[in-house]
């Protein structure tokens, strides 16, 4: 009796699609006000960090970059602290109640997957903590230091986030067309604000970043090419020059 009673109140819950059975869930204890404040605090604490931290280290460096700086000291957070504690407590997260279990529960709203211990959703969001996390990380450093990884990296990562973000997208999209399942609820604020807005960065700013890594990588090839040409052409004239001495001397 007891696990059918637990049974029929993992059912019942504000997430889509109604009735989805989610085990453990237990509404938030905490009002959405006194989650969102702290949590938004946390979440953005990278950012000053990273942004006095670029002032001390490179004062030198351009608007977009320092933005850049900012952007993967966020991600670096995001990925190994937000997403992490997801992938370790996916199976129980609808019955906790810290700070980063009610953000994703409120989160979930808009997608239920985060409840239901989704293999992809799983499988992603593990995969962002192991790759993208480190090298989010690695990218910052790398502006900060110069480092000619720097473009080579923010290419990989600025790619991996659109085609995580596609395949995120895509997935749930896809099953609300064709089987007619839909994981966000049908408010504003849950799909149009947390599910297209909180998400949408990670479109944007990749894009705009890639843009960079591809402008700067052309010109270095470009460069490349240049010196290879100048140097061939003076070993030419060289070349020549010998010839013409050695004719010379004869």
């Amino acid at each position: 009796m007891a696990d059918r009673d637990a049974g029929d109140m993992s059912s019942i819950h504000p997430y889509y699609p109604q009735g989805i059975l989610i085990p453990h869930y237990a509404a938030n204890e905490t009002p959405l006000p006194q989650v969102l404040v702290p949590f938004v605090a946390v979440l953005l604490l990278p950012i000053p960090i990273a942004f006095v931290t670029s002032r001390l280290i490179k004062p030198s460096l351009g608007g977009l970059d320092r933005f850049a700086v900012c952007w993967f000291a966020l991600g670096a957070f995001l990925h190994c602290c937000f997403e992490s504690y997801f992938v370790w407590n996916h199976a129980t997260l609808a019955g906790l109640q810290s700070l980063f279990a009610q953000a994703w529960k409120e989160y979930a709203l808009s997608d239920s997957r985060y409840l239901t211990s989704d293999p992809f959703v799983v499988c992603v969001e593990a995969l962002s903590v192991m790759i993208w996390g480190p090298i989010s990380l690695s990218v910052t450093f790398a502006i900060l230091s110069g480092s000619r990884l720097r473009h080579p990296l923010q290419l990989i990562i600025c790619v991996g986030h659109l085609y995580g973000v596609a395949l995120y997208y895509s997935t749930s999209l896809a099953e609300r067309a064709l089987v007619g399942t839909l994981h966000s609820r049908p408010e504003v604020l849950y799909f149009w604000v947390y599910y297209v807005g909180f998400n949408a960065p990670w479109v944007v700013v990749p894009l705009i970043l890639l843009v960079q890594s591809l402008r700067a990588m052309s010109r270095a090839f470009q460069a490349l090419e240049e010196k290879e040409t100048a140097e061939a052409a003076l070993a030419s004239r060289k070349g020549d020059a010998a010839t013409s001495e050695g004719k010379k001397t004869r």
